[in-house]
């Protein structure tokens, strides 16, 4: 039985990874089109990093603070790469896809709950 190979696999060197550079900034220009959510927190994130950088805050709670954030983006694209192909295989209802995307959701909800608690432990132990 032959396997078939993404033409990604055979690429080498400078070859591959400028093919990742663009199937990163596709994936990234998808997410600001056709994702309300990921320009949300794009915004959100934005200001929120200018604010931990002008915070009175050590250099491993700056970086705390900014990673939970990009943490944040990244299972929002992780979550709707997951609704992507629950739908290229099927746009009718399905237990199952229900499941996919719930639990997709779940993810970025964790992670949201994960930076508000890490904005709140820094804030906490700098201001009080």
């Amino acid at each position: 039985m032959e396997q078939s190979t993404s033409e990604f696999k055979t690429k080498r060197g400078a070859a591959r990874i400028l093919a990742a550079c663009r199937n990163t900034w596709d994936g990234l220009a998808w997410a600001w089109r056709s994702e309300a959510a990921f320009r949300q927190e794009i915004v959100v994130i934005a200001i929120a990093s200018v604010a931990a950088l002008l915070l009175p805050v050590s250099g491993f709670q700056k970086l705390a603070l900014i990673g939970v954030l990009v943490l944040v983006l990244v299972v929002e694209i992780i979550n709707s790469a997951i609704e992507a192909v629950v739908d290229r295989i099927s746009l009718e209802r399905h237990p199952l896809s229900k499941v996919a995307k719930d639990m997709g959701s779940a993810a970025v909800a964790l992670t949201l709950l994960l930076a508000a608690a890490t904005w709140a432990v820094v804030l906490y132990s700098r201001f009080l």
